[in-house]
């Protein structure tokens, strides 16, 4: 940090302000704290005839690479609106949120991400866009694993296949449950 965004001032120094423990821009004129916080990354694991959208990146980082539609959280929207835009800049489609699939922490990046599972609207299209030059759909068992953009994408996919796992397998246990006491 080279100025202060409060006073302008060139006067900026890195340390642990009274009553904290960690080091803080601060500014030495007007005595502002400038706060560093994690970037919040939105979006949606989006199923549809059991397979999953992925977006082929238009723009860096990662071009070229598959990617769940996510993107950073904007001032005043909440991180519902931000899923849906996301996924509506990326790919021009229109979804309705289920609930928060997994919460993935990246500190090293100071980023968390926060994917929701969602399900395309009854009439929604998708195309598309200046971020994405691709959108497909792939099985779960055709995931282009080393193509995949980003570690939070591989950590959402790999938590659907585990839920959809333990999901048949205890479904294999009840039918088996039943079919004993049928007898």
């Amino acid at each position: 940090m080279n100025y202060c965004s409060h006073c302008g001032s060139d006067a900026i120094a890195l340390k642990i302000p009274e009553g904290d423990h960690l080091p803080r821009y601060v500014c030495e004129n007007c005595s502002r704290i400038h706060y560093q916080n994690p970037n919040m990354v939105v979006g949606c694991i989006i199923e549809k005839d059991n397979a999953i959208m992925l977006c082929r990146r238009g723009i860096e980082p990662r071009k070229g690479y598959w990617n769940l539609p996510c993107g950073f959280l904007e001032n005043e929207e909440t991180i519902q609106q931000g899923a849906k835009r996301e996924v509506y800049e990326e790919t021009g489609a229109t979804v309705e949120l289920q609930h928060l699939h997994v919460v993935y922490n990246l500190p090293h990046a100071n980023q968390v991400y926060l994917i929701f599972k969602a399900k395309l609207e009854a009439e929604a299209t998708w195309h598309t866009t200046l971020e994405s030059t691709a959108i497909d759909f792939f099985p779960l068992d055709a995931i282009p694993w080393d193509e995949i953009a980003f570690s939070s994408n591989s950590f959402a996919i790999q938590h659907l296949i585990n839920q959809k796992e333990k999901s048949q397998e205890a479904q294999l246990a009840i039918g088996s449950f039943f079919k004993d006491k049928i007898r």
